[in-house]
């Protein structure tokens, strides 16, 4: 009877990898905009060539919210799919609740060590194991704009607040919407986060990584707050809410000059048919020239069913291949995770990109908004607490350093 077993065992296991196999992989992940899903479509087709179905579950968000919610229920259904785009600092939470994967032979085998940006192999490690499978870099604190109108008005890209002030004047005299901007909740931080890297790196970290009581008293966070408020006056009245990849069709299209958007931004402009330096142009936002604000998209392995495992790996082996690293960030307006991408192939705002996220740490700057600075809770809390201030015009800048503050504090005392 054992020895029956024993030659049964391996057709058992064959039989497991071939209904995994037929099965295919879902995927759960809220890339939805036009570049974003061909981007994803790259994936998928690069996975299908492995003889892998990539199964599409995405859950439109530009920030993640609703896909969160849905993968944290299915969990809870054990109901989960086989991989999700588990971004930043949740990563380390889910492993710590054992409900991923670890990727420590596939990384060992592809020498992911050596090929890694460092600060990308931080952020896909947890207690020294890897759970993720990185695909791109995003820069945050980008300023894109309308070349033709920039040209019209005879106009340069801002460098400062004040060339910001004069520019956005201009164009408004001449009947153009100087700032594309959505009332949506994340769209709102991502642009007040870049608010406060203008005030310094220092000031940046103290606030929202180490989250220090003292900065949310400092002058500096007063100061963006009142510029965030400020910068409506530049914006569609009322401003509306929109998804991301609309307020980008209205720089497209022209009807607005100027955007402060993830670069992200840049493929879909691309895929509208705007041309790098041509069509559009790419920009930093006034006083945050030296620093990256970043984020890392990713994908982790669920711990669902163990005869998917193999074709989990495959996945994330085939994500940190250098021609998908370089035709999916391509497509998608990031750059590859790797050391050593293939600079040719990159457009200008990308080499720029690279060249200064590789200068080092001290130039990278991870996003509060898009999970790289903190905790989701207090990230959502101080999501909702800039939204409700953007909204009402009655809400003083001191009493929502007061709300910030508090936020910051219930979390530190509580975690």
């Amino acid at each position: 009877m054992v020895k029956t077993l024993r030659r049964l065992l391996p057709l058992v296991c064959l039989a497991a990898w071939g209904a995994a196999q037929a099965d295919g992989l879902q995927v759960l992940h809220w890339w939805k905009s036009a570049s974003e899903r061909k981007a994803v479509d790259l994936v998928a087709a690069r996975l299908n060539d492995e003889g892998i179905a990539w199964r599409d579950g995405m859950i439109p968000n530009g920030s993640g919210v609703g896909a969160g919610i849905v993968l944290r229920s299915r969990m809870l259904a054990k109901d989960a799919p086989e991989v999700a785009q588990v971004n930043g600092i949740v990563i380390r939470d889910w492993a710590r609740l054992g409900l991923l994967l670890d990727l420590d032979a596939v990384a060992a085998a592809g020498k992911w060590d050596k090929l890694l940006q460092p600060t990308v192999a931080a952020a896909i490690q947890s207690d020294g194991h890897v759970y993720a499978a990185p695909l791109g870099i995003h820069r945050i604190n980008s300023l894109f704009y309308n070349r033709k109108l920039f040209n019209q008005f005879k106009l340069n890209p801002p460098t400062t607040w004040a060339e910001f002030e004069h520019v956005a004047a201009v164009l408004q005299q001449g009947g153009v919407t100087p700032l594309a901007q959505s009332s949506e909740p994340w769209q709102v931080a991502t642009l007040f986060e870049t608010l406060v890297l203008s005030e310094g790196a220092e000031f940046y970290r103290a606030l929202f990584q180490r989250r220090e009581p003292a900065a949310y008293a400092d002058p500096k966070l007063a100061s963006a707050l009142t510029r965030l408020r400020h910068l409506k006056k530049w914006m569609d009245q009322p401003v509306p809410e929109r998804t991301w990849d609309e307020a980008t069709r209205e720089l497209a299209d022209g009807n607005a000059a100027m955007l402060v958007m993830g670069d992200w931004a840049k493929g879909e402009l691309v895929t509208r048919g705007l041309a790098v330096d041509e069509g559009f142009g790419c920009a930093v936002v006034p006083g945050t020239a030296n620093y990256h604000l970043y984020n890392i998209d990713t994908l982790s392995m669920l711990a669902t069913r163990e005869p998917h495992r193999p074709a989990q790996e495959k996945l994330a082996a085939l994500i940190m291949t250098p021609s998908l690293q370089n035709d999916y960030n391509q497509i998608k307006g990031s750059i590859p995770v790797l050391r050593n991408p293939a600079l040719a192939k990159m457009d200008s705002c990308a080499r720029a990109s690279y060249k200064l996220f590789s200068s080092g740490p001290g130039a990278q700057i991870p996003s509060l908004v898009h999970r790289m600075a903190t905790d989701e809770i207090v990230r959502d809390a101080m999501v909702a607490e800039l939204h409700r201030y953007f909204l009402d015009d009655g809400a003083t800048v001191a009493d929502t350093q007061r709300r910030l503050a508090a936020i910051a504090r219930t979390y530190t005392k509580t975690h």
